[in-house]
């Protein structure tokens, strides 16, 4: 038995000393793999790593005898390779590429996990830093805007470019220039995972210029398009008989021309300009990167020149061709009447658009539209020296959200990634002999391109909701809506000053109250948040003198303050800032006294004027605050008690003031048992009938004959809880609303006006009812009481 195991451990022994000539020319020989660096040495006859990988055979004799005998002879397993020690931080600029290696592949094996695996390898001291995004990110929108600086040291100062390549897709490269260590940068992104690669690239910095890249890093974007957000719709309007030109300078058309499909890739890139600026200016106010969506289609890409040349097919933002019923004399026309005739001619220009866009987008009441539109028809009248087809307005009222503006500057717009920065650096003088200077701040062509699309978005902002501001491009901050975009400004003639660094403290932004209004608005919700139904803000003063209890079922946002005399707003109060599950109250009291104070102390003894927000964007506006938290909004009942009037909705016309205190809930021994509402195209009045056959009636009777009845389970002890109503400039239509979640069919006009929701407060309920009657109800409120 000894024997025969001494035999075998000779033969097992031989056979592992035996030297394989491979293994002495070859350091990529599987040996020389799992030595860790101590490889043989050509003449070696034993392995270096033998004190690892010796013979098995050789612990036979420390083994148990009663292991099976087959099991010697199984492969062996290869050597665990010990973790490496971290790399101190004194390496961390060491460069992946410089032996001559290579850099990463462009697309790592293994997906995303891989590329984030990758993004942490050592890189260069210059490779590019993006300081407004990270990796793994997500965004809700096609173009994304990035800014970052070369390296981390902050003492670095050099010029370049950097090149930013998508390895997910054939999207082309594209260069942007680097002016002090800071660059901005577009990226076009598709729905899912996007890869990013950043190349600097100077002659000042060694090895840059090789096809080898060294200064490199890396980055993941993920894409989710917010399908379920309505539109913003882009148009362009022309004239029944338009040859679908618009104004620009000899040399401009000789090189791109100034035809329709040169004004639908500049007016494309335009909002694309806009959606990334606005995601950009939402995150910077920490409230998410929402920004509005556009509908697509499928037809040749335009945001970049490689497409363009060879027809590469994309899914890019739809702009609608609209040809008005007006010829292009009639719309230029209406400028002079515009400005030399009465004021209803003012608005002239917008309700022939209105039209159009009506007719084209078969806009049904209660389904909003949000629809911006380019005139292409606007024209540079040298004779008259006025903008003739053309006006800048937006309104966000009624079913269709629109605005509009006049093409007399697009001819500065890029059309392409390609021409971003040439078009907000080219200081060619504006030659009024073709074109506009508008409002004389327009002198050279890229100063031209901010007043064309910073003011188009100005009129957006209004399409959204949003009135003029302190500040920002609801102001008039948008002349330097290039900063932006690049990250050196060329010479202004606006200003006559040099241009210089742009640094992010020195570029146009959304007002605060506006990126508040856009949190609450349909169009920028991100994916994962809740729809909020119909919403609406009510207000009740409480017994407490000076305060007022606000309503709203999808919480407050924020209330803005004006004082008497002020046209924008400049003190708010913001209820609850954009936290992780954070949420905002549904209810909230509101005192006179504090908000007074937090006015200027030369505005405290105004008047005071509040609008409260809700986070589903209804609005609520009290004229007079002190008026209205005061006892003579309170109405006093039967026992010493008071009911609260809430606030209005309608318009009041001078009609005759009417209230109505339910016999129920005043005390009397009586049940509401029925109501007979009087209505035809608007609502009239209502009846209040009890179970003694006794009544109150308030407004009046007209409308069908015999109005139309709604009943009371008084059985069950079902009473009113409180009301839908549709006003505008009258009560258009009302539902009433029971203890029982009963509704009533809504009476009157079911589309009219606008839908408001008044239900009584927790622990309130309804006791009557207030407004004005002339014609029929103007105006309508609740009346409750604990």
């Amino acid at each position: 038995m000894a024997r025969d195991f001494l035999k075998s451990l000779r033969r097992r022994s031989r056979a592992s000393f035996r030297t394989d000539q491979k293994s002495t020319t070859d350091d990529s020989s599987e040996t020389g793999s799992h030595s860790q660096g101590t490889g043989p040495a050509s003449g070696f006859t034993t392995p270096a790593s033998i004190s690892h990988q010796s013979d098995p055979a050789l612990n036979l004799q420390l083994k148990e005898h009663s292991e099976p005998r087959q099991q010697y002879d199984q492969p062996q397993q290869p050597q665990i390779r010990p973790p490496l020690p971290p790399i101190p931080n004194a390496y961390r600029h060491s460069v992946s590429g410089m032996s001559g290696l290579g850099a990463p592949p462009d697309t790592p094996p293994g997906g995303a996990s891989s590329l984030r695996r990758q993004s942490r390898l050592p890189v260069s001291q210059y490779a590019p830093r993006i300081r407004n995004a990270h990796d793994g990110m997500v965004v809700y929108q096609k173009v994304l805007l990035l800014n970052g600086v070369i390296g981390d040291n902050p003492h670095y100062d050099i010029d370049g470019t950097v090149t930013v390549t998508k390895t997910t897709d054939d999207f082309p490269p594209i260069t942007w220039p680097v002016y002090s260590s800071r660059f901005k940068a577009l990226v076009y992104l598709r729905p899912g995972h996007n890869a990013l690669r950043f190349d600097f690239s100077s002659p000042k910095v060694a090895n840059s210029g090789s096809s080898n890249p060294i200064h490199t890093s890396y980055i993941l974007i993920h894409m989710i398009p917010p399908l379920g957000n309505p539109p913003l719709q882009l148009a362009i309007l022309l004239g029944k008989d338009s040859p679908g030109l618009y104004d620009a300078p000899p040399a401009r058309v000789e090189r791109e021309g100034h035809g329709l499909d040169m004004a639908i890739k500049k007016f494309r890139m335009a909002a694309y300009l806009w959606q990334a600026f606005t995601s950009e200016q939402m995150m910077r106010h920490k409230l998410g990167r929402r920004t509005f969506r556009f509908d697509e289609e499928w037809t040749t890409g335009t945001a970049n020149l490689r497409d363009q040349e060879e027809g590469t097919m994309r899914s890019e933002a739809k702009i609608h061709i609209i040809r008005s019923e007006k010829t292009v004399a009639e719309i230029r026309d209406l400028n002079y009447a515009q400005q030399n005739s009465a004021a209803t001619k003012k608005n002239a220009l917008f309700d022939i658009a209105a039209a159009a866009v009506r007719q084209h987008f078969h806009i049904s009441r209660g389904q909003p539209q949000y629809v911006t539109v380019l005139i292409l028809d606007a024209h540079w009248d040298t004779t008259h020296k006025m903008i003739t087809g053309h006006a800048a307005l937006g309104s966000g009222h009624g079913d269709l959200k629109l605005s509009i503006f006049g093409s007399h500057c697009l001819h500065s717009y890029p059309a392409s990634f390609e021409e971003i920065v040439p078009a907000f650096t080219d200081c060619t003088p504006t030659d009024t002999n073709y074109v506009a200077n508008d409002s004389n701040e327009a002198g050279s062509s890229w100063e031209a391109a901010n007043i064309g699309i910073g003011a188009h978005l100005h009129e957006v902002g209004h399409l959204f909701g949003c009135p003029h501001q302190e500040s920002g491009i609801m102001l008039r901050d948008y002349v330097v809506f290039n900063r932006t975009f690049v990250a050196r400004e060329a010479y202004s003639m606006r200003t006559k000053s040099k241009g210089g660094l742009c640094e992010q403290s020195d570029e146009c932004d959304w007002h605060r109250l506006d990126a508040l209004r856009f949190r609450a608005h349909p169009a920028f919700r991100l994916v994962n948040e809740p729809q909020y139904p119909n919403d609406s803000v009510q207000a009740y003063p409480t017994e407490t003198a000076g305060t007022a209890l606000v309503v709203a079922a999808s919480g407050i946002s924020f209330v803005e303050i004006f004082s008497e005399g002020d046209d924008v707003c400049h003190t708010w109060l913001e209820v609850i800032r954009e936290a992780p599950g954070a949420r905002s109250p549904k209810h909230l009291h509101l005192s006179a006294e504090d908000l007074v104070n937090r006015l200027p102390p030369h505005k405290r003894t105004k008047s005071i004027k509040v609008s409260v927000k809700s986070c589903a964007g209804a609005s609520l506006d009290i004229e007079d605050f002190k008026q209205f938290a005061s006892k003579q909004s309170l109405v006093e009942l039967k026992g010493g008690r008071y009911a609260s009037r809430g606030a209005n909705v309608g318009r009041s016309r001078g009609g005759d003031a009417c209230e109505v205190v339910l016999s129920s809930a005043a005390g009397a021994n009586r049940v509401l048992s029925r109501v007979v509402v009087f209505h035809g195209a608007a609502v009239d009045g209502l009846k209040f009938i009890y179970d003694d056959a006794s009544s109150q009636l308030f407004g009046k009777i007209g409308g069908k004959a015999g109005g139309d009845a709604f009943e009371l389970d008084v059985r069950r002890g079902e009473v009113i809880a409180g009301f839908h109503v549709r006003a505008g400039a009258w009560i258009d239509g009302i539902q009433i609303i029971t203890s029982l979640g009963r509704k009533s069919p809504m009476f009157g006009n079911p589309l009219g006006g606008e839908l408001c929701r008044m239900i009584a407060p927790p622990k309130y309920h309804v006791c009557g009812v207030s407004g004005s009657c002339s014609r029929w109800l103007d105006t309508f409120a609740i009346l409750v009481k604990q």
